[in-house]
Protein backbone atom coordinates (compact mmCIF):
# COMPACT_ATOMS: atom_id res chain seq x y z
CA UNK A 1 0.00 0.00 0.00
CA UNK A 2 1.17 3.68 -0.38
CA UNK A 3 0.30 6.30 2.49
CA UNK A 4 1.46 9.46 0.81
CA UNK A 5 5.28 10.23 -0.76
CA UNK A 6 8.46 10.49 -0.03
CA UNK A 7 11.05 12.42 -1.56
CA UNK A 8 14.12 10.43 -2.55
CA UNK A 9 18.17 11.12 -3.48
CA UNK A 10 18.43 8.95 -6.22
CA UNK A 11 22.55 8.29 -7.38
CA UNK A 12 23.12 8.81 -11.89
CA UNK A 13 26.49 8.46 -11.33
CA UNK A 14 29.54 8.25 -9.79
CA UNK A 15 29.18 11.66 -8.51
CA UNK A 16 25.88 13.14 -10.09
CA UNK A 17 22.74 12.75 -8.10
CA UNK A 18 18.83 14.02 -8.63
CA UNK A 19 15.42 14.28 -6.56
CA UNK A 20 12.93 11.95 -7.26
CA UNK A 21 9.41 12.15 -5.42
CA UNK A 22 7.91 8.68 -5.25
CA UNK A 23 5.21 7.26 -3.41
CA UNK A 24 6.22 5.68 0.04
CA UNK A 25 5.42 1.70 0.42
CA UNK A 26 4.82 0.62 3.27
CA UNK A 27 6.16 -2.97 4.17
CA UNK A 28 4.26 -6.12 4.44
CA UNK A 29 4.24 -7.69 8.20
CA UNK A 30 5.20 -11.13 7.69
CA UNK A 31 2.27 -13.50 9.40
CA UNK A 32 5.23 -15.57 11.55
CA UNK A 33 8.05 -14.93 12.58
CA UNK A 34 11.55 -15.83 11.27
CA UNK A 35 14.23 -16.49 14.17
CA UNK A 36 17.28 -17.57 13.42
CA UNK A 37 19.41 -18.70 16.00
CA UNK A 38 22.14 -20.91 16.53
CA UNK A 39 23.16 -21.84 12.25
CA UNK A 40 20.54 -23.42 10.88
CA UNK A 41 17.39 -21.13 9.79
CA UNK A 42 13.47 -22.39 9.15
CA UNK A 43 12.41 -20.77 6.07
CA UNK A 44 9.03 -18.74 6.67
CA UNK A 45 6.04 -19.59 5.00
CA UNK A 46 5.12 -17.68 1.91
CA UNK A 47 4.76 -13.78 2.34
CA UNK A 48 2.41 -11.78 -0.08
CA UNK A 49 4.34 -9.39 -2.28
CA UNK A 50 5.55 -5.89 -2.67
CA UNK A 51 3.20 -3.14 -4.68
CA UNK A 52 5.41 -3.60 -8.03
CA UNK A 53 4.75 0.29 -8.27
CA UNK A 54 7.38 3.90 -8.34
CA UNK A 55 5.50 6.43 -9.70
CA UNK A 56 6.94 10.69 -10.38
CA UNK A 57 4.38 13.09 -8.88
CA UNK A 58 4.15 14.17 -12.75
CA UNK A 59 3.44 10.51 -14.01
CA UNK A 60 1.45 9.77 -11.07
CA UNK A 61 -0.75 13.13 -11.84
CA UNK A 62 -1.28 12.67 -15.30
CA UNK A 63 -2.60 8.80 -14.16
CA UNK A 64 -4.86 10.15 -11.92
CA UNK A 65 -6.11 12.68 -14.30
CA UNK A 66 -6.96 9.44 -16.77
CA UNK A 67 -8.20 6.75 -14.97
CA UNK A 68 -8.70 5.87 -10.79
CA UNK A 69 -5.94 4.47 -9.23
CA UNK A 70 -7.76 1.63 -7.94
CA UNK A 71 -6.44 -1.74 -8.80
CA UNK A 72 -3.32 -0.21 -10.90
CA UNK A 73 0.18 -1.53 -10.22
CA UNK A 74 2.83 -2.82 -12.13
CA UNK A 75 2.48 -6.61 -12.06
CA UNK A 76 6.05 -8.96 -13.28
CA UNK A 77 3.60 -11.92 -13.96
CA UNK A 78 2.75 -13.17 -16.84
CA UNK A 79 0.30 -16.45 -17.55
CA UNK A 80 2.06 -19.16 -18.92
CA UNK A 81 4.46 -19.40 -16.10
CA UNK A 82 6.26 -16.38 -17.26
CA UNK A 83 7.59 -13.01 -15.60
CA UNK A 84 8.33 -9.45 -17.51
CA UNK A 85 10.63 -7.07 -16.52
CA UNK A 86 10.90 -5.04 -14.51
CA UNK A 87 10.39 -7.14 -11.85
CA UNK A 88 10.27 -4.06 -9.36
CA UNK A 89 9.05 -1.27 -11.09
CA UNK A 90 10.49 0.93 -7.99
CA UNK A 91 13.42 3.00 -6.83
CA UNK A 92 15.64 0.32 -5.80
CA UNK A 93 19.66 1.39 -6.80
CA UNK A 94 22.22 -1.03 -7.41
CA UNK A 95 20.71 -4.29 -6.20
CA UNK A 96 22.41 -7.00 -4.55
CA UNK A 97 20.63 -10.50 -4.05
CA UNK A 98 21.63 -13.63 -1.81
CA UNK A 99 20.35 -16.94 -1.69
CA UNK A 100 19.76 -18.80 1.30
CA UNK A 101 18.14 -21.95 0.78
CA UNK A 102 15.10 -21.59 -1.65
CA UNK A 103 14.97 -18.04 -0.20
CA UNK A 104 16.28 -14.92 -1.99
CA UNK A 105 16.89 -11.73 -0.33
CA UNK A 106 17.63 -8.67 -1.53
CA UNK A 107 19.28 -4.70 -0.45
CA UNK A 108 20.00 -1.60 -2.29
CA UNK A 109 21.19 1.93 -1.66
CA UNK A 110 19.80 3.83 0.49
CA UNK A 111 22.13 6.96 0.57
CA UNK A 112 20.99 9.25 3.24
CA UNK A 113 17.51 8.09 3.87
CA UNK A 114 16.23 7.07 7.25
CA UNK A 115 15.56 3.86 7.61
CA UNK A 116 18.48 2.46 5.36
CA UNK A 117 19.62 -0.66 3.74
CA UNK A 118 16.03 -2.14 2.76
CA UNK A 119 15.89 -5.62 3.30
CA UNK A 120 13.47 -7.46 0.53
CA UNK A 121 12.52 -11.40 0.38
CA UNK A 122 11.72 -13.29 -2.29
CA UNK A 123 10.59 -16.84 -3.11
CA UNK A 124 10.84 -17.11 -6.32
CA UNK A 125 12.84 -14.18 -7.73
CA UNK A 126 9.61 -12.02 -9.49
CA UNK A 127 7.63 -11.38 -6.37
CA UNK A 128 9.22 -9.62 -3.70
CA UNK A 129 8.42 -8.08 -0.32
CA UNK A 130 9.82 -5.77 2.36
CA UNK A 131 10.72 -7.37 5.49
CA UNK A 132 12.97 -4.81 7.28
CA UNK A 133 16.03 -2.50 6.93
CA UNK A 134 19.52 -3.19 7.99
CA UNK A 135 20.01 0.94 8.86
CA UNK A 136 17.39 1.97 11.67
CA UNK A 137 19.53 5.12 11.58
CA UNK A 138 22.49 6.46 10.00
CA UNK A 139 25.87 6.45 11.92
CA UNK A 140 27.11 10.35 12.00
CA UNK A 141 25.59 13.01 12.97
CA UNK A 142 26.10 15.06 9.78
CA UNK A 143 23.37 13.05 8.73
CA UNK A 144 21.26 14.82 10.68
CA UNK A 145 21.42 18.00 7.91
CA UNK A 146 20.37 16.65 4.42
CA UNK A 147 23.48 15.18 2.47
CA UNK A 148 21.80 15.20 -1.01
CA UNK A 149 22.83 11.56 -1.72
CA UNK A 150 25.49 11.27 0.03
CA UNK A 151 25.83 8.12 2.91
CA UNK A 152 24.71 4.51 1.66
CA UNK A 153 26.33 3.78 -1.74
CA UNK A 154 26.20 0.34 -3.54
CA UNK A 155 25.83 -2.49 -0.75
CA UNK A 156 26.86 -6.02 -1.00
CA UNK A 157 25.09 -8.32 0.63
CA UNK A 158 26.60 -12.17 1.79
CA UNK A 159 26.04 -14.84 4.25
CA UNK A 160 29.58 -16.32 5.69
CA UNK A 161 29.97 -18.76 8.84
CA UNK A 162 26.08 -18.42 9.37
CA UNK A 163 25.67 -14.25 9.27
CA UNK A 164 24.44 -12.24 6.88
CA UNK A 165 26.96 -8.77 5.87
CA UNK A 166 26.25 -6.05 3.88
CA UNK A 167 29.32 -4.04 2.26
CA UNK A 168 28.64 -0.62 1.14
CA UNK A 169 31.06 1.98 0.89
CA UNK A 170 30.46 6.10 1.99
CA UNK A 171 32.42 8.32 -0.29
CA UNK A 172 33.32 10.79 2.37
CA UNK A 173 34.21 8.01 5.33
CA UNK A 174 34.84 4.67 4.10
CA UNK A 175 33.83 1.28 3.76
CA UNK A 176 30.88 0.27 6.62
CA UNK A 177 29.69 -3.48 7.70
CA UNK A 178 26.80 -4.42 9.33
CA UNK A 179 26.02 -8.13 10.36
CA UNK A 180 23.03 -10.11 11.98
CA UNK A 181 21.89 -13.61 12.13
CA UNK A 182 18.41 -12.64 10.85
CA UNK A 183 18.07 -10.50 8.00
CA UNK A 184 15.14 -9.37 9.64
CA UNK A 185 16.69 -7.96 11.86
CA UNK A 186 18.41 -7.08 14.66
CA UNK A 187 21.52 -5.40 12.76
CA UNK A 188 24.77 -5.10 14.43
CA UNK A 189 25.86 -1.12 14.88
CA UNK A 190 27.65 -0.49 11.56
CA UNK A 191 31.88 -1.21 11.89
CA UNK A 192 34.26 0.88 9.51
CA UNK A 193 36.15 -1.71 7.75
CA UNK A 194 37.75 1.19 5.59
CA UNK A 195 38.38 4.67 6.97
CA UNK A 196 39.23 6.13 3.14
CA UNK A 197 37.92 8.98 1.29
CA UNK A 198 36.70 8.01 -1.97
CA UNK A 199 36.38 4.66 -2.14
CA UNK A 200 33.38 3.00 -2.84
CA UNK A 201 31.54 -0.02 -3.83
CA UNK A 202 32.66 -2.81 -2.22
CA UNK A 203 32.05 -7.03 -2.18
CA UNK A 204 33.76 -9.34 -0.02
CA UNK A 205 35.01 -12.83 -0.96
CA UNK A 206 35.59 -15.70 1.18
CA UNK A 207 38.12 -18.10 -0.41
CA UNK A 208 38.49 -21.75 -0.01
CA UNK A 209 41.36 -21.70 1.88
CA UNK A 210 40.16 -19.49 4.55
CA UNK A 211 41.23 -15.97 3.14
CA UNK A 212 39.44 -12.79 2.40
CA UNK A 213 39.43 -10.09 0.25
CA UNK A 214 37.13 -6.96 -0.74
CA UNK A 215 37.49 -5.63 -3.97
CA UNK A 216 35.88 -1.69 -4.68
CA UNK A 217 36.10 1.32 -6.98
CA UNK A 218 36.57 5.10 -6.25
CA UNK A 219 34.35 7.67 -6.66
CA UNK A 220 36.61 10.77 -8.50
CA UNK A 221 35.10 13.65 -6.83
CA UNK A 222 36.64 12.51 -3.74
CA UNK A 223 39.43 10.68 -4.44
CA UNK A 224 40.66 11.65 -7.79
CA UNK A 225 40.23 8.37 -9.07
CA UNK A 226 38.12 6.56 -11.22
CA UNK A 227 37.89 3.57 -13.77
CA UNK A 228 40.20 1.91 -11.71
CA UNK A 229 39.23 -1.70 -9.53
CA UNK A 230 41.30 -2.34 -6.80
CA UNK A 231 41.79 -5.71 -4.27
CA UNK A 232 42.18 -5.64 -0.64
CA UNK A 233 42.76 -8.33 1.91
CA UNK A 234 40.31 -8.33 4.72
CA UNK A 235 41.02 -10.17 8.30
CA UNK A 236 38.98 -13.66 8.81
CA UNK A 237 35.96 -12.60 9.94
CA UNK A 238 35.85 -9.55 7.51
CA UNK A 239 35.18 -6.33 9.79
CA UNK A 240 38.93 -4.85 9.15
CA UNK A 241 40.91 -4.37 5.68
CA UNK A 242 44.80 -5.72 6.42
CA UNK A 243 47.18 -3.45 4.00
CA UNK A 244 47.15 -1.74 1.47
CA UNK A 245 44.74 -2.78 -1.55
CA UNK A 246 46.12 -3.15 -5.24
CA UNK A 247 45.13 -2.46 -8.43
CA UNK A 248 43.66 -4.93 -10.39
CA UNK A 249 41.68 -3.87 -13.70
CA UNK A 250 42.17 -0.22 -15.18
CA UNK A 251 39.34 0.29 -17.35
CA UNK A 252 40.41 3.50 -18.46
CA UNK A 253 41.43 2.47 -22.23
CA UNK A 254 38.26 0.07 -22.81
CA UNK A 255 36.21 0.19 -20.15
CA UNK A 256 35.73 4.22 -18.66
CA UNK A 257 33.33 4.70 -15.22
CA UNK A 258 34.44 0.93 -14.51
CA UNK A 259 32.57 0.66 -10.65
CA UNK A 260 30.09 -1.47 -8.65
CA UNK A 261 31.82 -4.63 -8.20
CA UNK A 262 30.83 -7.91 -7.34
CA UNK A 263 33.31 -10.72 -6.43
CA UNK A 264 32.96 -14.54 -7.15
CA UNK A 265 34.85 -17.51 -7.40
CA UNK A 266 33.36 -20.68 -9.79
CA UNK A 267 35.58 -23.81 -10.70
CA UNK A 268 39.03 -22.64 -9.12
CA UNK A 269 38.51 -18.95 -10.82
CA UNK A 270 38.08 -15.62 -9.47
CA UNK A 271 35.51 -13.37 -11.39
CA UNK A 272 34.36 -9.82 -10.45
CA UNK A 273 31.36 -8.38 -12.58
CA UNK A 274 31.03 -4.43 -13.04
CA UNK A 275 29.67 -2.08 -14.81
CA UNK A 276 31.35 0.53 -16.82
CA UNK A 277 30.45 3.08 -19.36
CA UNK A 278 28.33 5.36 -17.36
CA UNK A 279 24.75 4.61 -15.60
CA UNK A 280 22.02 5.67 -18.79
CA UNK A 281 24.30 4.14 -21.44
CA UNK A 282 26.78 1.56 -19.80
CA UNK A 283 26.56 -2.34 -19.51
CA UNK A 284 27.95 -4.78 -17.88
CA UNK A 285 31.82 -6.13 -17.75
CA UNK A 286 32.83 -9.44 -16.48
CA UNK A 287 36.82 -10.22 -15.43
CA UNK A 288 38.17 -13.32 -14.83
CA UNK A 289 41.62 -14.71 -13.45
CA UNK A 290 43.59 -17.12 -12.10
CA UNK A 291 44.72 -15.44 -8.96
CA UNK A 292 42.97 -13.20 -6.82
CA UNK A 293 45.19 -10.08 -7.85
CA UNK A 294 44.98 -10.93 -11.85
CA UNK A 295 45.75 -10.58 -14.22
CA UNK A 296 42.34 -10.44 -15.44
CA UNK A 297 40.57 -10.79 -18.73
CA UNK A 298 37.98 -8.61 -19.96
CA UNK A 299 34.93 -9.23 -22.02
CA UNK A 300 31.56 -7.44 -22.17
CA UNK A 301 28.42 -9.68 -21.23
CA UNK A 302 25.24 -7.97 -21.39
CA UNK A 303 24.63 -4.27 -23.24
CA UNK A 304 21.33 -2.63 -24.66
CA UNK A 305 21.71 -3.93 -28.20
CA UNK A 306 18.80 -3.73 -30.12
CA UNK A 307 16.31 -3.20 -26.81
CA UNK A 308 14.75 -0.37 -25.38
CA UNK A 309 16.35 -1.14 -21.90
CA UNK A 310 19.06 1.20 -21.57
CA UNK A 311 22.17 0.88 -19.59
CA UNK A 312 21.46 -2.88 -18.52
CA UNK A 313 24.21 -3.17 -15.86
CA UNK A 314 25.06 -3.91 -12.03
CA UNK A 315 23.79 -6.49 -10.08
CA UNK A 316 24.35 -9.78 -8.52
CA UNK A 317 24.47 -13.04 -10.10
CA UNK A 318 22.56 -15.61 -7.92
CA UNK A 319 21.83 -19.70 -8.53
CA UNK A 320 18.85 -20.76 -7.62
CA UNK A 321 18.79 -24.24 -5.43
CA UNK A 322 18.14 -26.15 -9.36
CA UNK A 323 21.04 -25.06 -10.83
CA UNK A 324 19.98 -22.19 -12.54
CA UNK A 325 22.10 -19.00 -13.11
CA UNK A 326 20.30 -15.39 -13.65
CA UNK A 327 21.47 -11.81 -12.80
CA UNK A 328 20.10 -9.28 -11.23
CA UNK A 329 20.06 -5.34 -12.51
CA UNK A 330 18.87 -1.86 -12.51
CA UNK A 331 18.33 0.05 -15.48
CA UNK A 332 18.34 4.36 -15.11
CA UNK A 333 14.69 5.33 -16.12
CA UNK A 334 14.87 9.01 -15.04
CA UNK A 335 12.26 10.25 -12.61
CA UNK A 336 11.45 6.78 -12.12
CA UNK A 337 14.51 6.03 -10.56
CA UNK A 338 16.45 2.59 -10.98
CA UNK A 339 14.07 -0.36 -11.61
CA UNK A 340 15.19 -3.65 -11.26
CA UNK A 341 15.17 -6.31 -14.14
CA UNK A 342 15.96 -10.26 -13.97
CA UNK A 343 17.97 -11.54 -16.53
CA UNK A 344 18.65 -15.53 -17.11
CA UNK A 345 22.21 -16.01 -17.41
CA UNK A 346 24.02 -19.34 -18.71
CA UNK A 347 27.44 -19.85 -19.06
CA UNK A 348 30.20 -20.41 -22.68
CA UNK A 349 33.60 -21.77 -22.21
CA UNK A 350 33.71 -20.39 -18.45
CA UNK A 351 31.99 -16.78 -19.40
CA UNK A 352 28.73 -15.71 -18.11
CA UNK A 353 26.12 -15.10 -21.27
CA UNK A 354 23.79 -12.45 -19.67
CA UNK A 355 20.28 -12.66 -21.13
CA UNK A 356 19.34 -13.66 -24.69
CA UNK A 357 22.65 -13.93 -27.44
CA UNK A 358 20.97 -12.97 -30.52
CA UNK A 359 24.60 -12.34 -32.31
CA UNK A 360 26.19 -15.85 -30.89
CA UNK A 361 28.94 -13.15 -29.99
CA UNK A 362 28.63 -13.47 -25.83
CA UNK A 363 27.28 -10.00 -25.64
CA UNK A 364 24.01 -10.73 -24.51
CA UNK A 365 20.64 -8.13 -24.05
CA UNK A 366 18.22 -7.99 -21.92
CA UNK A 367 15.22 -9.52 -21.81
CA UNK A 368 11.27 -8.27 -21.56
CA UNK A 369 9.44 -11.39 -21.03
CA UNK A 370 10.53 -14.61 -20.17
CA UNK A 371 10.64 -18.39 -18.21
CA UNK A 372 10.28 -18.21 -14.71
CA UNK A 373 13.38 -19.32 -12.70
CA UNK A 374 12.91 -23.16 -11.56
CA UNK A 375 13.29 -22.48 -7.83
CA UNK A 376 12.93 -26.35 -6.85
CA UNK A 377 10.58 -27.54 -3.29
CA UNK A 378 11.85 -27.39 -0.22
CA UNK A 379 10.17 -30.22 0.62
CA UNK A 380 12.76 -33.19 1.02
CA UNK A 381 15.67 -30.69 1.41
CA UNK A 382 17.73 -30.50 4.20
CA UNK A 383 19.04 -26.31 4.46
CA UNK A 384 22.58 -26.29 6.41
CA UNK A 385 24.07 -22.76 7.32
CA UNK A 386 27.13 -24.08 8.86
CA UNK A 387 30.48 -22.58 9.57
CA UNK A 388 33.20 -24.01 7.45
CA UNK A 389 36.13 -25.98 8.19
CA UNK A 390 38.99 -26.08 5.73
CA UNK A 391 36.45 -26.35 2.45
CA UNK A 392 33.68 -28.06 4.28
CA UNK A 393 30.75 -26.82 4.83
CA UNK A 394 29.55 -28.55 7.69
CA UNK A 395 30.35 -32.54 8.82
CA UNK A 396 29.95 -34.77 5.99
CA UNK A 397 27.88 -32.50 4.04
CA UNK A 398 29.77 -30.60 1.02
CA UNK A 399 33.34 -30.10 0.16
CA UNK A 400 34.64 -27.85 -2.24
CA UNK A 401 32.82 -24.84 -3.97
CA UNK A 402 30.47 -25.20 -6.63
CA UNK A 403 31.06 -29.12 -6.98
CA UNK A 404 28.31 -31.52 -6.79
CA UNK A 405 29.74 -34.46 -5.11
CA UNK A 406 28.55 -38.49 -4.14
CA UNK A 407 28.32 -38.82 -0.26
CA UNK A 408 26.42 -41.87 1.36
CA UNK A 409 23.68 -43.92 -0.77
CA UNK A 410 21.10 -41.63 -1.82
CA UNK A 411 22.33 -38.75 -1.35
CA UNK A 412 23.74 -35.71 -3.62
CA UNK A 413 24.98 -32.30 -2.35
CA UNK A 414 25.97 -28.85 -4.06
CA UNK A 415 27.67 -26.34 -2.15
CA UNK A 416 25.86 -22.85 -3.33
CA UNK A 417 27.19 -19.06 -3.92
CA UNK A 418 25.86 -18.08 -0.80
CA UNK A 419 28.82 -20.44 1.52
CA UNK A 420 25.40 -22.75 2.25
CA UNK A 421 25.12 -26.43 1.73
CA UNK A 422 22.42 -28.02 0.27
CA UNK A 423 20.98 -32.15 0.58
CA UNK A 424 18.79 -33.69 -0.93
CA UNK A 425 17.11 -37.55 -1.20
CA UNK A 426 17.35 -39.01 -4.51
CA UNK A 427 13.92 -40.16 -3.54
CA UNK A 428 12.18 -36.98 -3.37
CA UNK A 429 12.28 -35.41 -6.93
CA UNK A 430 11.52 -31.13 -7.09
CA UNK A 431 9.00 -30.19 -9.67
Amino acid sequence: MTDGFAFRRRRVGSDRFAWLTEPRITPARPAVSWPCAGQCCERPDRCSTVPNASLSALALAAIVLAKPLAGQGWDPNLAGDRYRNPIIFADYSEPDVVRVGNDFYLTSSSFGDVPGLPILHSRDLVNWTIIGHALPKLYAAAFDTPQHGNGVWAPSLRLHNGQFYIYWGDPDRGIYVVRARDPRGPWDTPLLVKEAKGWIDPAPLWDDDGNAYLVHAFANSRAGIKSELHVAQLNADGTRVIGDDKLVFDGHAHYPTIEGPKFYKRNGGYYIFAPAGGVPTGWQTVLRSRTVYGPYEDRVVLAQGSTSINGPHQGAWVATALGEDWFVHFQDRGAYGRIVHLEPMTWANDWPVIGVNPNSDGVGEPVTEHARPRIGNAKGAMHACRKPRTNSIGPSVCSGSGKRIRLRRGIRCRSGLDGCAYVRSRSHKAP
